[in-house]
């Protein structure tokens, strides 16, 4: 046990441990975001696809699969922020005092890095606590969040996830949130993508201008799709008879 703390408090340390976090915190990251699009995006094949869907990932392994994925998350998110500061810190202090400070080639998003990761981590915390602990409305207790299904031959009663999503973005100060949140990461998502790449050795002057695109077309495509939910709603009004 002591050698396996050894270790990690070595890779802590130095600085090429701390990218190998953000690069693999981040990797998962990526692969889970355009999972959690494909689920969210079942809103608009309607309330029994996405009910289905959001029960399914409610029940797995007894419910407690859920909760290890949560667990996760928020452990893979929170090294990633954390790395990601650590480093800007320790760059920062590395600095010499009569070095330029101005910024010639650095993108916006690489240099705000930081903060949009801040963001994003305060953003996951909330969307848990208003979509999945439900805290400050009444998601569990009225009748109005239920759906009865027929299961083998059986009335089931479960939650109606789906009525939660329409009136959680009838909202205008929560779709705002959540569209300032989806532009931050994906800000965040176009540089970090390509950085993912670069850090494990798989960017090559010949592929930084593929990966370059990729980055980019693959942000475009994660917050067009996230923002198409919460505009269809308030907007155009999806879901509302």
């Amino acid at each position: 046990m002591n050698a396996i703390i050894a270790s990690l408090t070595v890779i802590w340390t130095s600085s090429i441990g701390k990218k190998l976090i953000v690069a693999l915190t981040g990797a998962f990251l990526v692969i889970f975001l355009a999972g959690h699009l494909v689920g969210n995006l079942l809103v608009f094949v309607g309330r029994e696809a996405f009910n289905d869907y959001a029960y399914f990932l409610h029940h797995m392994f007894h419910g407690a699969g859920i909760w290890l994925f949560r667990v996760i998350m928020i452990g893979a998110l929170t090294l990633h922020v954390a790395a990601t500061i650590s480093l800007a810190l320790q760059n920062r202090a590395a600095r010499k005092p009569y070095e330029c400070q101005a910024v010639i080639q650095a993108s916006l998003s690489s240099r705000t890095m930081v903060w949009s990761g801040l963001t994003i981590l305060a953003f996951f915390i909330y969307h848990i606590m208003h979509f999945t602990m439900r805290v400050g409305n009444q998601y569990d207790t009225l009748p109005r969040y239920k759906e009865t299904v027929m299961n083998n031959g059986e009335p089931l009663v479960r939650h109606d996830a789906w009525q939660m999503v329409i009136d959680g973005f009838s909202n205008g100060w929560v779709t705002l949130f959540y569209i300032i949140s989806m532009t931050l990461l994906c800000s965040h998502l176009s540089h970090g993508v390509a950085s993912v790449f670069q850090t494990l050795g798989l960017r090559f002057k010949k592929s930084a201008g593929v990966l370059r695109c990729l980055s980019l077309g693959y942000a475009l495509v994660i917050w067009l799709g996230f923002i198409s939910i919460p505009l269809a709603i308030l907007c155009f009004g999806f879901g509302k008879a």
